[in-house]
């Protein structure tokens, strides 16, 4: 008889509601929400502004405790996954040492785990990765919004997660410096096909990237959608000009209704 493997999902959250208070004030944030990432998935989540993304993706890294519900992290909690560095963060803010120079910042991450022998050399492999190799001695004021981005992502990438965990990375960057950062994190994951939660306000970067988009509604924010994308892989930016493409967009427009996303 042939034993399947029991993989545990990278992420599973049931029944999770996060409520927020300020003194007699309470704001529901999320209502109940279910949410799995299978191992290996690359998974977009979009919603309208104030629809708890931000809040939920808080919850999965461990770094809030949702007032009900369950989330498991590669079976364990979302505390002990990351206390076990097996989380990746990348937020809209970069949030380098201002006093560390790119290699240092990638270090860190390396230095804090024991997370390689030769620690110099598994730096410099991280920023060819990402394509900031030739910065390496450079300070974070002295590069761009973007080239802070990738240095973010090496980071990230340091440690090997097994689940990375990104909040609207490249919201804060031009539309071109956006565009180039998407095909650099496809390029990766194609590569090392970590699981990934990646929230973003953008349904054309959402279905560029994903295998499955799921939609929050407005706040209190519930999943109204679980969208897979069957589109070719590898992707690249070409596939945004095809009808298949196209037609991923409207199913997801179509969840919100009106709500007000862009899709830029």
């Amino acid at each position: 008889m042939v034993m399947l493997s029991q993989v545990a999902p990278a992420l599973r959250m049931r029944g999770v509601v996060h409520r927020f208070t300020s003194g007699d004030e309470s704001l529901l944030a999320l209502d109940n929400v279910d949410l799995d990432v299978r191992d290996g998935e690359f998974v977009s989540l979009v919603g309208p502004s104030g629809c708890g993304k931000t809040t939920l993706l808080r919850a999965a890294a461990g770094l809030l405790t949702p007032r009900a519900g369950a989330v498991s992290v590669l079976g364990k909690t979302a505390e002990e996954a990351s206390a076990d560095y097996q989380l990746g963060l990348v937020t809209q803010d970069a949030g380098l040492l201002p006093w560390r120079t790119v290699a240092a910042n990638v270090a860190l991450t390396l230095q804090l785990t024991g997370g390689a022998r030769d620690i110099e050399a598994t730096v410099d492999a991280l920023l060819r990765r990402a394509g900031m190799e030739r910065f390496a001695r450079y300070y974070p004021r002295q590069l761009s919004g973007g080239m802070r981005q990738r240095v973010a992502l090496a980071r990230a990438l340091a440690h090997r997660p097994r689940l990375l965990l990104m909040d609207e990375p490249f919201g804060a960057l031009d539309e071109l410096s956006r565009e180039e950062l998407r095909l650099e994190l496809l390029r990766i994951w194609e590569r090392d096909r970590m699981s990934v939660l990646f929230v973003t306000h953008s349904i054309r970067e959402a279905v560029l990237l994903s295998d499955r988009v799921v939609v929050l509604s407005p706040a209190p924010g519930r999943v109204v959608a679980d969208i897979g994308i069957e589109l070719p892989r590898p992707r690249s930016q070409p596939l945004e000009e095809t009808p298949e493409f196209a037609a991923s967009v409207r199913r997801i427009r179509a969840a919100f209704g009106s709500a007000p996303v862009t899709a830029s």
